[in-house]
């Protein structure tokens, strides 16, 4: 199999050939057709977030099931699967037995702890698994299996909010923000101040308006959604919000969060953070997703290229997502 492997954070992927894995007991061996670039991968990669080396990234993953191993009934071969952050959890746990497996004490993480999708073929606990709607091919697929699954969860912690603000106009929001309108929810995006194709693109999907992300909205927000890594957007999300309102925090890192006055906090107002999903998540969203017939905007690229790839989606040069194809 080829694969896009780091060896070390903060160094380019190296391109690598390794043996075809064996699933074993309850997992299974997927020929992968597509992986979606994320944010998190970045964040792997430049060592953010660390563990055990070499890894192969990649959590956005779609292909189909080329050999099951024992005990796997859910699934057959040749089937269309998805692959997402969350890869397996221990079900024993506090918090796996109070139905939050989102919180697990011991669990794997696809791309992190356990190889992903930067690669032809990858293993995966077939209970970690989704069935993707028919409506999505392969690389419109990718982007939900984290974008879109991590992004509803912080969307539904958001409460429901009619007028509700995107901080980080990425691959997280152009999906939530579309599946808020279909909601019929006033939808505020904030891109980087200069970002004037991306505030154009937010407009295009709905948003009743788009600025850069010191921009004073045009009206009090009931909730916002930080997907940008940046915690002084915290602060400023604050002083935006309604009282009672919730600012939640999306992302798995998050620069430090500045001092703020208190009277910001005031008045019921509530920060939260958002940490991987649960397959119950998953079933919803996917679900959802057909249903309001969101469409993803992908920018696909050879595996090869996920080094620029990367580079590009550090300096913000993406409408939508990337999606490697291998």
């Amino acid at each position: 199999m080829r694969a896009m492997q780091l060896d070390t954070p903060g160094q380019p992927l190296r391109p690598a050939s390794r043996p075809i894995p064996e699933p074993g007991p309850g997992e299974v061996l997927v020929a992968i057709s597509a992986c979606g670039v994320c944010r998190t991968d970045l964040h792997v990669v430049d060592g953010d977030i660390r563990n055990g080396l070499p890894i192969v990234p990649g959590h956005e993953i779609v292909g189909k099931i080329a050999k099951i191993g024992a005990d796997v009934s859910s699934f057959a071969i040749g089937e269309r699967v998805g692959i997402p952050w969350l890869g397996q959890t221990c079900g024993t746990c506090h918090y796996c037995a109070s139905h939050r497996e989102n919180l697990c004490d011991a669990p794997l993480f696809t791309g992190f702890s356990r190889d992903g999708g930067f690669a032809s073929h990858c293993v995966a606990d077939a209970n970690y698994c989704f069935r993707l709607p028919d409506s999505f091919d392969d690389i419109h697929a990718a982007p939900l299996l984290c974008a879109g699954l991590i992004g509803y969860r912080a969307y539904r912690m958001a409460g429901e909010a009619p007028v509700l603000g995107l901080y980080g106009f990425g691959a997280a929001a152009h999906i939530l923000a579309q599946l808020a309108v279909w909601e019929r929810r006033k939808v505020f995006a904030f891109t980087r101040d200069d970002d004037i194709a991306g505030q154009a693109f937010a407009r295009s999907l709905g948003c009743a308006w788009a600025g850069g992300s010191n921009e004073a909205p045009p009206e009090a927000m009931d909730a916002a959604i930080i997907f940008a890594p940046v915690g002084a957007l915290v602060p400023t999300a604050l002083r935006h919000i309604r009282k009672g309102g919730r600012v939640v925090c999306a992302g798995i890192h998050m620069s430090d969060i500045p001092s703020f006055a208190y009277n910001d906090l005031w008045g019921e107002r509530a920060i939260l953070s958002v940490a991987n999903l649960t397959r119950a998540d998953g079933t919803e969203f996917l679900a959802l997703a057909e249903q309001a017939r969101i469409r993803t905007k992908v920018t696909s690229m050879p595996l090869l290229e996920a080094n620029a790839a990367l580079n590009r989606l550090r300096a913000g040069e993406v409408e939508g997502a990337f999606v490697l194809v291998p």
